[in-house]
């Protein structure tokens, strides 16, 4: 089912035993447009504390409850590593967490996070320098995993200009896969709201905080007519495919 990113942030995360927190943040892989992670607030259990669920985790979506089950325990969630809050996710903080819950890394296909293979030893011994470089690349940020929060807001330009901003995202909260971007295009159509599907998006610029679309604004201004509290059904996902000629309505599907 979709929902809106900022409905969804703020459903509460209950474990087997109890609430845990609510979602404050996602995680995304940009390659892909897949969640990788649920942030989340635990408010005053584990105080001053956040902590990341995957996807693969969660169960059956309850909306009118707005909650999301996992299969955990808050003694699995309490025990897990902490994330570093003032620093980006390393590929060593996010292979800690897969080993901690034994999570499948490959989970979402290509959107999975790709550890870096350790060579066989010679004679059983890795060298010094192998050792080194693997423990660097760990180290490193994930150039790929970005904030749904830090997106909020960014410009959005076509091929021949600015058509607005990005106000919320559309996520598939049983693939958790996030389908589209809701622009919203007030300097440019007021009033107006467009949906881009991830497809059309040929760069994200984070040094400017700009989408950069593979799009001219015509086309952009020319799709179906779109408002905040219409149900997108399987008909409208029809005619936006066919207006953009976009080949899939789950683009990076496996």
């Amino acid at each position: 089912m979709l929902q809106l990113e900022s409905v969804l942030k703020g459903f509460a995360i209950e474990a087997r035993d109890g609430r845990i927190g609510t979602v404050s943040d996602f995680l995304f892989v940009d390659t892909t447009w897949k969640v990788r992670w649920l942030v989340v607030d635990t408010g005053t259990w584990l105080t001053e504390r956040k902590v990341l669920i995957h996807p693969s985790a969660i169960g059956q979506v309850d909306h009118a409850r707005q909650e999301l089950p996992v299969k955990l325990t808050k003694a699995q969630v309490e025990g897990s590593p902490e994330i570093l809050q003032d620093r980006p996710m390393s590929l060593q903080m996010e292979g800690s967490l897969y080993d901690y819950y034994g999570w499948d890394a490959r989970w979402g296909g290509s959107g999975a996070m790709a550890l870096p293979l350790v060579p066989p030893p010679y004679f059983g011994l890795a060298s010094v320098r192998e050792e080194a470089a693997v423990d660097s690349r760990l180290d490193q940020e994930d150039p790929h995993l970005q904030s749904i929060a830090a997106v909020t807001g960014y410009y959005i330009k076509a091929s021949d200009g600015e058509v607005g901003h990005v106000e919320n995202f559309l996520i598939d909260d049983t693939s958790w896969d996030i389908r589209y971007l809701i622009v919203e295009t007030r300097n440019w159509w007021p009033g107006k709201h467009v949906l881009v599907s991830p497809y059309a998006v040929r760069e994200i610029s984070w040094s400017d905080h700009q989408i950069r679309l593979d799009l001219a604004r015509d086309k952009v201004k020319t799709s179906p007519p779109w408002t905040p509290s219409e149900i997108i059904d399987q008909d409208y996902e029809e005619r936006l495919r066919n207006h953009y000629q976009w080949p899939d309505l789950r683009p990076f599907d496996d």
